[in-house]
């Protein structure tokens, strides 16, 4: 097995390789702008999606946290449906156009706009069109990342695609940790105590009777990726021009039916996505979930949350920078395979806590509780499991981005990107979509969120059998 092999060319069509133009490498600053986009992004996921406005949906807003764990899936697998289908088009098109700020610019204002309407989300407020915003919010995220991934192969060497990743997603884990102590620590008051995790009064009176420090959140990372994603409009180099938008469209549509057919005949690429289509689809479960499912397990509110959020990014940024490293001396293949057993092992270690109990009842675990934050034994082992996660879920992802980035070529980029997008995404409103048919017949989150393991062992046996890099023809 070779992990360092450089990329090769066989197999791979001319088309885009014919089209290459010398490549023009950013400077420091120009970097510099690229990674804070991640920097700027992050804190929808940290605070919206995962661990302050989603639990806030599952637990409080719906009557149940059974419909409210229903609903919240429900309305990220029609987002990853519309993102499935519109990803690869929109990427085909990129390249034609040439420019990706623009795009992303496009998908900006929708996304912020979304964000800041989820202010809406108080007691009592109609559970489908709190998700609908949620789920537009979504697919304009996702949709802005599918732009600025492809931007990556033409801003430094292949060689320094890994390192240049890996450290763009600690940034992310950082800025998202920041807003994160934020609300917890200075918006989101508890109801009982009227009180922050410091035991301040929340800012700008918010009320936590209304839900408002939850809430807030929606405005909130929407402020912060406004301010924050404008170094990437500044300073990091775009493509050139090339066609107009409506010529673009027309020969970008036409150009993904061929990328589609030359991606089934490069058949490293093509393994690759489909691995990646399957544990992903876990990663994104896993993520959008595990924050509400110990809040309805434990009875946790915003503020135990959101420490919970806090102690996974503290792991998660140093094992983004290490994973940097790690990718640069072993390969992305190997940050891969690591990430996914590890996040196998944390899931099932979740989904197998309980009060007073851990790994299916095999080990039992005192039940008292000590008064303090985390105060039950299960609790403990709950957030030892989340170390697991927080160590694992940014190299995973950071680095199946460097992996493909270093298989195709920068003419091509936006169009496999397109697709990997796709891939991350073909399917994901079926992770979510059998956790929610699961919980609803079962009446059960634990049973719901088992469907979670098999995703990710699939996602591990394929990724095995794919080449280093995709178009590496020797594994």
């Amino acid at each position: 097995m070779s992990e360092e092999a450089p990329p090769v060319a066989g197999g791979r069509s001319t088309q885009g390789a014919g089209r290459q133009s010398a490549p023009k490498r950013a400077s420091s600053r120009g970097i510099f702008g690229w990674m804070l986009f991640d920097w700027a992004a992050q804190p929808f996921f940290t605070i919206v999606t995962t661990f302050i406005f989603g639990p806030y949906f599952v637990s409080r807003l719906a009557e149940n946290p059974a419909q409210g764990q229903a609903v919240w899936t429900y309305g990220i697998a029609a987002a990853g449906l519309v993102i499935a289908v519109l990803s690869p088009i929109l990427g085909s098109i990129a390249d034609q156009t040439g420019p990706r700020k623009p795009w992303i610019a496009f998908f900006a204002v929708i996304k912020i706009a979304a964000l800041l309407t989820l202010w809406i989300a108080e007691p009592g407020a109609n559970l489908f069109l709190v998700v609908a915003i949620f789920a537009l919010a979504m697919v304009s995220a996702e949709f802005s990342i599918v732009f600025n991934d492809s931007m990556l192969p033409r801003l430094v060497s292949k060689e320094g695609i890994g390192k240049i990743s890996n450290v763009a997603w600690g940034l992310g884990y950082l800025g998202g940790m920041i807003v994160l102590i934020v609300v917890v620590g200075f918006l989101a008051a508890s109801p009982d105590t009227g009180k922050t995790f410091l035991g301040l009064d929340p800012l700008f009176g918010l009320d936590p009777a209304k839900a408002e420090g939850d809430r807030i959140t929606g405005p909130l990372s929407a402020v912060w990726y406004l301010i924050f994603v404008l170094p990437m409009f500044l300073f990091t180099p775009d493509s050139g021009g090339r066609r107009k938008i409506k010529e673009a469209v027309s020969r970008g549509l036409s150009e993904l039916k061929t990328t589609i057919i030359e991606a089934r005949q490069r058949a490293g690429v093509f393994r690759f996505l489909v691995a990646r289509m399957i544990y992903q689809d876990g990663v994104n479960a896993l993520l959008a979930l595990g924050g509400a499912f110990a809040a309805s397990m434990f009875g946790w509110l915003t503020a135990e949350i959101g420490i919970f959020g806090i102690i996974l990014n503290i792991v998660a940024i140093p094992g983004c920078f290490a994973a940097a490293w790690l990718d640069t001396r072993f390969g992305s293949k190997w940050v891969v395979t690591v990430s996914i057993v590890c996040l196998f092992i944390a899931t099932l270690g979740i989904i197998s806590t309980g009060p007073g109990y851990t790994l299916f009842g095999l080990m039992p675990l005192p039940g008292e509780d000590s008064g303090g934050l985390f105060g039950t034994p299960a609790e403990k082992a709950y957030i030892v499991y989340g170390l697991l996660i927080g160590l694992a879920f940014g190299p995973v992802q950071a680095s199946s981005r460097s992996w493909l980035a270093r298989s195709v070529t920068e003419d091509e980029a936006g169009r496999y990107f397109g697709l990997y997008a796709f891939a991350g995404r073909a399917t994901s409103f079926l992770a979510p979509f059998l956790i929610g048919v699961v919980t609803s017949i079962t009446v059960s989150q634990r049973a719901g969120m088992a469907v979670i393991l098999i995703f990710l062992l699939v996602g591990y046996l394929l990724i095995r059998a794919t080449p280093y890099p995709a178009d590496n023809p020797e594994d």
